[in-house]
């Protein structure tokens, strides 16, 4: 009786524990999430400021991007190399440092070269954070997998509703240098005091697996990894994905334009359709990441895809038959988004369950690559190449048709002969 006592007195100290970290791990990712979300704000400022164009600009946003997901690797690999308690309090620390470096530099770059150079050191930072929340979330909970990356992503995904408006009004009251120093040292701190209080569980710590998430019993190295043609599939399924949901997110505005409700004023305000847009769809993409996260533990990260796959896909070919009218414009918009933020989620915790534990912080970094190379997709999905924003949604409706397919005939029996070879499922941690 007293073994039995003690051992579920662990249980729930082991419990409490992962849900810290957790914990934790969101508040980082909330912090994080202007440095991609809230940078529109800053556009028109630094216009002003010196003159430069747009295009000119945006490229530091290019940078921040390219180095939030190419650069994710190198973090992953430090985070899974080093002591489980060593390990993300480092990267994640050094990644809150960064952060807080490059907003600095953007604060006072009185040069392009040093803008760039601030969005670049940024994005370093950002990736370092998130793709090692997301592995510690990945590691701690093999039977709550899609649940915890899912909240994880919805940091990042909804972190930007809790500053977008602080940060306009720093812009409006002292200038867009003031809101890069301030929040980006804000940022930085809060993210290397909670990283800190961060650790990855030690072999043997996490739980066991529930039945229906099936999983590997062993951990691919990343060099395996990249010689599995499951990985390959994954990448390319991540890569559609992340395809569509860019080029909508990227054209959201000139969308509305074209089919006639961006300067649409609400009957509660003076707030364009495309501002109520923008807030609806962000929400439902946070939504998302936990809501498939947690119907993933239940049912499946196939069937999930599956689904949601084909859910995106009438979203996409609704959003261009109803967005032409106000209220379907931004339903449907909202739809979108809620079936793509979904794979922020569900991609992670399948590789991790596909590939095993103790190298999932860089294995998840290689396959968030991919979000990197579909964004070379945006400038070729528009008007200009499928003669109207209408096509455009219909492709991206087709693609998902196409994933969805992909996932039933391709990636559902490839994971179910890796895994039939395997023991029955259990903590697997090497």
């Amino acid at each position: 009786m007293t073994t039995t006592f003690a051992s579920a007195s662990a249980n729930q100290h082991l419990d409490r524990k992962r849900w810290r970290y957790l914990g934790l791990g969101v508040l980082c990712m909330l912090m994080i999430a202007n440095m991609q979300y809230g940078w529109t704000l800053f556009v028109l400022p630094l216009h002003e400021a010196h003159g430069w164009y747009i295009a000119e600009i945006q490229f530091a946003f290019t940078a921040f991007i390219a180095l939030e997901t190419w650069g994710t690797p190198v973090a992953g690999w430090v985070a899974d190399r080093l002591n489980p308690a060593l390990g993300p309090p480092i990267v994640i620390g050094a990644g809150g440092v960064l952060v807080a470096l490059g907003w600095s530099i953007e604060s006072w770059a009185d040069s392009l070269p040093l803008l760039y150079l601030g969005g670049a050191i940024a994005g370093i930072g950002a990736g370092a954070v998130y793709t090692t929340c997301v592995g510690v979330a990945a590691k701690w909970f093999p039977d709550r997998r899609g649940l915890a990356v899912g909240l994880i992503a919805a940091g990042y995904g909804v972190g930007t509703v809790l500053t977008v408006i602080p940060i306009g009004m720093v812009i409006a009251a002292s200038g867009y240098q003031s809101a890069f120093l301030w929040f980006g040292l804000m940022v930085g701190a809060v993210v290397l005091i909670a990283s800190q209080f961060i650790h990855a569980p030690y072999p043997g710590e996490a739980p066991a697996v529930n039945a229906v998430r099936r999983q590997t019993g062993q951990s691919y190295s990343p060099s395996q990894v990249l010689r599995d043609p499951v990985f390959w599939i994954l990448y390319l399924l991540d890569f559609m994905m992340c395809a569509g949901g860019l080029i909508v997110s990227a054209g959201l505005a000139p969308i509305a334009r074209s089919f006639g409700v961006t300067d649409v004023m609400l009957g509660f305000g003076a707030v364009t359709t495309v501002a109520v847009t923008l807030i609806f769809a962000n929400l439902m993409n946070g939504v998302a990441r936990p809501f498939f996260g947690w119907v993933s533990d239940r049912i499946g990260n196939t069937t999930t895809m599956t689904i949601s796959f084909a859910l995106g896909a009438a979203s996409y070919y609704l959003l261009s038959v109803a967005g032409h009218h106000l209220w379907g414009f931004i339903f449907f918009a909202g739809m979108v988004f809620f079936c793509w933020g979904q794979i922020f989620s569900l991609f992670p915790a399948a590789c991790t369950d596909l590939f095993g534990p103790k190298y999932a912080t860089v294995n998840l970094s290689m396959l968030y690559t991919a979000k990197g190379c579909a964004a070379f997709l945006v400038p070729v999905g528009t008007p200009a190449v499928f003669g109207s924003w209408n096509n455009v949604l219909i492709v991206a409706a087709a693609i998902n048709v196409v994933a969805a397919v992909l996932v039933l005939a391709v990636l559902r029996p490839t994971e179910r002969r890796r895994l039939t070879h395997e023991a029955a499922p259990t903590a697997a941690v090497p």
